[in-house]
């Protein structure tokens, strides 16, 4: 969804009033997010008259998103009646069965049966480069994500076919591995997805089209930096409520950790995250730093509500506020009034003893009996959860002694929060380092997200992102990019890759990691749309020239490759 919506006025400004989106319909989607009018292609609406009166419901306007490009959308239910025959039409080419229980592979047959019925009527091709997904819905099917991450061992070890089917997906695994060598034009989104397509799917990427975003570069360098600095001070306050009683260290050399995204423990790579945080726990204990670490996640996970523990953390933090603000209110005027006569006012009368009494009061309300909870959420099965069972292991309950303090947000992130009000942008950028130590990430944008916002991050050699980095930053980790080595290094090894690089960069001064966020958001070129649209754009005309050799002539050469750091 992130890619289509993104890359779509990079696409629009090329083919202009010619670019088509074609797509499923989904009612609460289209009611936010689209605009109806009339096709401004007569073929297009012949097309759609005749496909309405055979009793399938389609629909066109513009998509409200940059470019605003016009989607064609087919309403599945309405055509399922047809759900047999078209089975049966695709066994016949392909010998490919679909078990009726499968629902989203019969939503495919379908959906691409009515793309292809829709084409043959409008009688011309607006060729759009097949891009292979597990199902043909932008939408990663649990099924087929296990096929693909299944792909960890050596190729000639693999049998495919027999996984496949273990798992009860070969089916899908043949419709996919059809539609690959069916196509004019393969494109995958990165070497990593390039190396899979080769061993399980048989054929080589045609091109590899990396996934971008629009950027919006600040006139002034300094701009994003003081945004980091004011979203910082939010996270912060939030900080002082959560470790209230407990708050023994200085919020000034405080580093703000996170990794963000679904929850897949091992794929996301949590697992190996958290136990570099215990190394790193250790490495800081023991070298006496005066550095603390509070690192989030950022994972969405079933909760009944709100920890009572949390609430109550920023309840008391709050009216600690409202006191300090009362005090300093009263010892203002008196200070006011005394400067007025020429006097310098007895410090030691200027509080009275109503005032000595509001503040000892405000400071035994902040004794806590109990360690900051680990997670701002009371968890529906927290005894089979497989982060806090990991913290459970490693022994990261947010004491004293710690230098890695541990907070589990499992929700997305919300302006409307009454714990954290922030929206995901701004609590990114105020944060010191995202990590995503992940063990399968076919691109991964959070990293790149990080990126553009000038916030190093960690990824891996195991990332569509971190390959891509690799390839085109000379040294990386100097402009805010850590790699890790998942690939080619044992997870012990890995593990402690991560740690030294995390140590490192608590090592760092605060006007060492101004300098690197500087460095760091000089890559954000690199992936703008701009600059990466010009791979799909040589993969379309790749395919044109493929299709319609008489019409179309392609250039021999390879597309232009993207600046290099």
């Amino acid at each position: 969804y992130t890619v289509i919506q993104t890359k779509a006025r990079t696409t629009a400004d090329e083919w202009g009033e010619n670019y088509f989106l074609v797509g499923p319909y989904f009612e609460h989607n289209v009611k936010t997010q689209v605009e109806a009018c009339e096709p401004p292609n007569p073929a297009v609406k012949k097309a759609m008259d005749t496909m309405k009166s055979q009793g399938c419901q389609v629909f066109f306007g513009r998509w409200l998103i940059e470019g605003s490009p016009y989607v064609l959308l087919f309403d599945i239910g309405s055509a399922a009646w047809n759900l047999d025959r078209w089975k049966g039409e695709f066994w016949d080419v392909s010998n490919i069965g679909i078990p009726f229980h499968d629902r989203e592979a019969n939503d495919a047959v379908i959906f691409g049966s009515l793309t292809a019925w829709f084409l043959k009527e409008v009688q011309f091709l607006n060729l759009e480069i097949f891009k292979p997904q597990p199902c043909q819905q932008g939408k990663k099917s649990f099924g087929m994500w296990l096929l693909f991450s299944s792909f960890k061992t050596v190729f000639k070890e693999f049998d495919i076919d027999k996984e496949a089917g273990e798992r009860q997906i070969y089916h899908r695994y043949c419709m996919e591995r059809a539609s690959v060598h069916c196509a004019h034009v393969f494109t995958t989104v990165s070497q990593i997805t390039a190396i899979e397509a080769e061993h399980m799917l048989k054929r080589n990427p045609d091109v590899v089209t990396p996934n971008g975003l629009n950027i919006k570069k600040f006139s002034a360098m300094h701009e994003f930096q003081n945004l980091h600095s004011m979203y910082k001070a939010r996270i912060q306050e939030f900080i002082r409520g959560h470790f209230y009683g407990h708050l023994d260290f200085s919020l000034e050399k405080t580093l703000f950790f996170f990794i963000a995204g679904r929850y897949e423990f091992s794929n996301k790579g949590a697992d190996m995250f958290l136990e570099a945080l215990s190394r790193l726990n250790f490495l800081l204990r023991v070298h006496k730093t005066d550095v603390t670490v509070v690192v989030f996640f950022i994972m969405p996970a079933k909760t009944n509500n709100f920890n009572v523990e949390t609430l109550k953390g920023q309840a008391v933090r709050k009216q600690l506020w409202d006191t300090a603000q009362s005090v300093k209110e009263k010892f203002g005027k008196k200070l006011y009034n005394a400067l007025l006569k020429g006097e310098i006012p007895d410090l030691n009368k200027i509080l009275d003893r109503d005032d000595i009494t509001i503040m000892k009061r405000a400071i035994f309300s902040t004794q806590r009996h109990c360690l900051p909870p680990v997670t701002t959420h009371n968890m529906i099965d927290d005894g089979n959860d497989p982060i806090l069972n990991t913290i459970r292991r490693i022994g990261l309950f947010n004491n004293r002694t710690d230098r890695v303090k541990v907070i589990l947000h499992p929700e997305f992130l919300s302006s409307t929060s009454p714990l954290l009000p922030l929206d995901y942008e701004e609590f990114v950028r105020g944060c010191h380092l995202g990590v995503f130590p992940s063990y399968y990430e076919p691109w991964g944008y959070t990293p790149a997200e990080c990126t553009v916002m000038g916030i190093p991050s960690v990824t891996t050699n195991l990332s569509g992102f971190g390959c891509f980095m690799q390839e085109h930053v000379a040294d990386p980790a100097a402009y805010g990019i850590y790699i890790v080595d998942r690939r080619f290094r044992s997870p012990d090894e890995s593990c402690n890759q991560l740690t030294q690089f995390l140590y490192g960069f608590c090592q760092q001064s605060r006007r060492q990691r101004i300098i690197q966020r500087n460095r760091t958001e000089r890559l954000s070129d690199l992936l703008d749309w701009r600059y990466l649209g010009r791979y799909y754009m040589h993969a379309r005309h790749l395919a044109l020239s493929r299709t319609f050799p008489d019409k179309f002539e392609m250039e021999p050469s390879a597309p232009l490759k993207v600046k290099c750091f």
